[in-house]
């Protein structure tokens, strides 16, 4: 896990990574199941994340290391936490359990408000470890892993550590804040939660509302019948030239989304399901009721 703030250097912003994000959102739903995915539909709170400065370090970073086990529905394993001085904010060891051990850099012992959000990306490379779920490459697998941490429930945690004043800066994660707020706003709109009442930060509310504009962009591509008039100008276009040049390589200009094939029934039109980026194929013929064959969300179409 890394920790980018004051001498660590800039803070990225916008959405570099989304690629990766939207790739881990499907792998997600592939190893989970959607039934699996929608055990968590009720986040952390909280509560069960809160450290005074007043509680004592070691027993309040093990209670909310418990809540957190309990939350990502981790059986019989348990968590115990030190602190040392280390490069990054936390590691995990990841070992065959039961135990597993998670360091936190020594700072958490006088910032205590955020062990709960190094403490979720940490046990959340747990949960990823008994799953057998992983990518390619360091970065990537950490990219899974904040992606995971937040679409299951307990990642609004590390949104809420990025803070930002005249002098400092502090983000937890590998991923943007707005990315963050990108995995977030796609909880909220699968699970019909509003994360932000938690936010303490201000900075983390305003990464919130633009990843959430970005997710909202998802609902509001071709050929879903809540495209845009623009949009639904290009898809019309692009459809015209498939059908006129048919044959390998036709389909959209990059970015649009949505490609065309030729199938046994004639055209097809293939897009990412708004809601775990599957790929969707149907006929291009007119008004479609399609149901993604991953999340098994219903979308209505105009292919």
């Amino acid at each position: 896990m890394s920790e980018a703030g004051g001498g660590g250097g800039p803070v990225v912003h916008g959405f570099p990574h989304l690629d990766t994000v939207r790739s881990a959102i499907t792998a997600l739903y592939r190893r989970l199941t959607p039934d699996g995915v929608h055990t968590y539909a009720t986040s952390l709170v909280p509560a069960d994340a809160a450290f005074a400065d007043t509680d004592d370090l070691y027993p309040g970073a093990q209670r909310v290391a418990h809540a957190l086990v309990e939350h990502l529905r981790l059986p019989q394993a348990r968590v115990v936490v030190g602190f040392r001085r280390m490069e990054h904010a936390a590691s995990v060891e990841l070992t065959a359990g039961p135990e597993y051990f998670v360091e936190l850099n020594d700072r958490f012992r006088t910032h205590r408000r955020d062990i709960g959000a190094a403490l979720a990306h940490e046990i959340t490379h747990v949960l990823l470890h008994r799953l057998g779920l992983e990518f390619p490459g360091t970065r990537a697998n950490e990219i899974l892993t904040d992606t995971v941490t937040a679409y299951l429930g307990a990642g609004w945690l590390l949104l809420d550590a990025f803070r930002q004043d005249a002098t400092s800066s502090q983000k937890l994660g590998y991923l943007t804040p707005e990315e963050f707020g990108y995995v977030l706003a796609k909880r909220a709109l699968a699970f019909g939660e509003d994360p932000s009442v938690w936010f303490t930060s201000p900075q983390a509310y305003t990464a919130y509302t633009e990843g959430r504009a970005k997710a909202l962009g998802d609902l509001r591509r071709p050929p879903l019948t809540t495209a845009g008039w623009s949009g639904r100008r290009r898809y019309a276009r692009d459809r015209r030239r498939a059908r006129e040049q048919p044959g390998p390589g036709t389909g959209a200009a990059p970015g649009e989304g949505y490609a065309f094939e030729d199938g046994p029934d004639g055209l097809r039109v293939s897009f990412a399901c708004p809601t775990c980026h599957q790929r969707v194929r149907v006929p291009a013929r007119g008004r479609v009721r399609a149901r993604c064959g991953l999340c098994r969300t219903v979308l209505e179409c105009d292919t």
